[in-house]
């Protein structure tokens, strides 16, 4: 099943595994719809690129979060391994490649 998300004149194609398994896992499990949120927000920001850069006022303010809400959520993706973040000094704007685990593994 292939899920498309249109936007102005852009089509996306969205891996299944997002719906399927990403959130429920995000949402019931780490009672957290704020880290899917964030994930796909990034996901999509990062299309076509290595990483994004973003600091957790843009992320708040895109995606409509409080800005320590956008925080948690994006200490949640690193602490799954579902985000990884690199920075230039302590204070820069971080920049964050959205990771993937499940592409490469083998179904059961």
């Amino acid at each position: 099943m292939t899920i498309l998300i249109m936007t102005t004149l852009i089509m996306t194609t969205l891996d299944p595994y997002f719906i399927d398994v990403l959130m429920p896992d995000l949402v019931g499990h780490e009672h957290s719809p704020a880290a899917f949120l964030v994930y796909l927000y990034l996901w999509r920001r990062m299309e076509g690129k290595r990483s994004v850069q973003a600091s957790y006022a843009t992320i708040a303010l895109d995606t409509g979060l409080s800005r320590i809400t956008a925080q948690r959520a994006v200490a949640l993706l690193l602490r799954r391994r579902l985000l990884s973040a690199e920075s230039d000094a302590p204070t820069a704007v971080p920049k964050y490649t959205v990771l993937r685990p499940w592409i490469g593994r083998l179904p059961r």
